[in-house]
């Protein structure tokens, strides 16, 4: 047990340590090789230079910054359990990784711009590996509660919980609700009690709800299965996919050519200080809106209005929706106007 552990522990360091450095090499070489042609000269003693310098950023950041915290986190158990809100290895990852290669992608645009106007794209690949290191180290994050082997017993746990226990509450109700039946009671229904609002004689609060379908067997059952680590793979890159969108439109000739590339960078990477903070944390969903949702409306707005479609109206559909409705559930529906409870079947 413990061998795996360690084999587990270091599979994991050994991919975030890569996903933490490759970016910015790969990135600063990029700048290199574009550098070096607008210089003319024979021979790559500017290319060499700057990779080099890269290379030893890297080093200098992994060995004065990365591997003493991670040893401080894996020694010191009871710090890393104090620290609620927020992942230190995120905001290593977003402020010492990301941030300087977006910087220098900055750069190659415009270098690029400089030597050849007649690029109609950049090249995607390295802005994707930069956001796919990222999102990796999110979903290794995520991962190390859980085991790699073997079935997640507590998804099944869950389902018993959530499918057996109410059987019972239910037929309990419902004996109960036989004993005081009166005629304007309809029996024979399943109620949720979860909701405020709507109240009936001798009941507590109400609401019905649909009932999904349940596949005891047979290829539904297999197709049914859900197991949490798959999940967390699925919505960590469509958590991201509006960022990831949001950058790809940065390489478009129209956009790397014109002053649109800086906001377009630059709110693109705030969207990412959301990584930082716990799955779990209560802020993230208000700090989604605050950090993505509302400046890339202004963002896809105005670049569809100087340069064209060339942002998914679908995008700004998208932002425009999240934000709203976020406003009026939260804090619009508190008001007398839009309290009264109802309920659409």
């Amino acid at each position: 047990m413990a061998s795996r552990r360690l084999m587990k522990l270091l599979f994991f360091e050994l991919l975030e340590l890569a996903a933490f450095s490759v970016p910015t090499l790969v990135i600063m070489e990029q700048f290199a090789d574009a550098y070096q042609s607008t210089r003319g000269t024979p021979g790559k003693a500017h290319y060499w230079l700057i990779v080099s310098c890269s290379i030893a950023y890297v080093s200098s950041v992994t060995l004065l910054i990365w591997v003493p915290v991670k040893v401080l986190l894996y020694r010191k158990r009871h710090l890393y359990q104090k620290i609620k809100g927020w992942r230190p290895v995120m905001m290593m990852c977003v402020i010492l990784t990301t941030l300087p290669s977006f910087s220098f992608s900055i750069a190659v645009t415009k270098v690029q711009k400089n030597i050849n106007d007649s690029t109609d794209m950049l090249p995607d690949l390295p802005v994707s590996l930069v956001l796919t290191c990222l999102i990796m180290v999110d979903i290794i994050e995520k991962l190390r509660t859980y085991p790699l082997r073997g079935r997640q017993k507590s998804n099944e746990d869950r389902h018993v919980h959530t499918t057996s226990l109410p059987q019972i509450k239910t037929v309990t109700d419902e004996l109960r609700q036989n004993e005081n039946l009166t005629p304007s009671q309809p029996a024979g229904r399943t109620r949720l009690s979860w909701l405020p609002g709507a109240t009936t004689e001798g009941s507590t609060p109400e609401l019905e709800g649909r009932q999904e379908p349940t596949f005891e067997r047979g290829i539904l059952r297999m197709m049914s299965q859900q197991d949490v680590r798959a999940e967390i793979f699925l919505w960590s890159f469509l958590l991201w996919s509006d960022t990831i969108e949001m950058v790809r439109v940065a390489g478009h000739h129209k956009v790397y050519t014109s002053g649109w590339v800086y906001p377009v960078y630059i709110f693109s990477f705030i969207s990412l200080l959301r990584m930082i903070l716990t799955p779990r944390n209560p802020l993230l969903n208000s700090l989604g809106i605050v950090l993505q949702d509302l400046p890339f409306i202004f963002v896809r707005l105005s670049l569809i209005i100087g340069l064209g479609t060339i942002t998914p109206v679908l995008g700004l559909c998208k932002n425009v929706l999240v934000t709203l409705s976020y406003v009026y559930f939260n804090y619009l529906t508190k008001f007398r106007i839009f309290s009264p409870f109802e309920v659409s079947f």
